[in-house]
């Protein structure tokens, strides 16, 4: 796999929205610019849209994603107490090719209360990633 491909994939809205699906099935992304919206992700049993600003971008080799709130009922949210306990937080893909195969590495902030979630469903959603990526 090479790095341009597997930055495609995930990056595609619609092998977005297949590799994620252990994180919630219909995520996907929205959005132009610098400031994407990422519905669907569930925390509490409760839908939520999570507003992200793309802080850099390397194209084929790193995107770094920070967090900073939550759109309810179209309010955006970055201000509460229920924001404050993760906001901002960080989500950092580096894209590593070597001898025709590319790695990704995930590296995010995450308190403990959702630690174990997502040590459980970052395997599953790569190993989608890298199936999508060798078709």
């Amino acid at each position: 796999m090479h790095g341009e491909k597997v930055w495609d994939t995930m990056l595609g809205d619609n092998t977005y929205r297949q590799w994620t699906v252990p994180f919630s099935p219909g995520s996907h992304f929205e959005g132009t610019g610098r400031r994407v919206l990422k519905p669907g992700f569930l925390v509490r049993m409760q839908i939520w849209v999570c507003t992200v600003v793309l802080k850099r971008i390397v194209s084929n080799e790193y995107i770094s994603i920070e967090h900073v709130g939550l759109i309810m009922d179209g309010v955006v949210d970055t201000t509460s107490d229920e924001v404050k306990k993760w906001a901002p937080s960080f989500e950092n893909y580096t894209f590593t090719t070597k001898d025709g195969c590319t790695e990704v590495s995930v590296d995010m902030d995450i308190n403990n209360e959702h630690k174990d979630s997502f040590e459980e469903m970052w395997p599953q959603a790569l190993e989608f990633l890298k199936i999508l990526s060798e078709k």
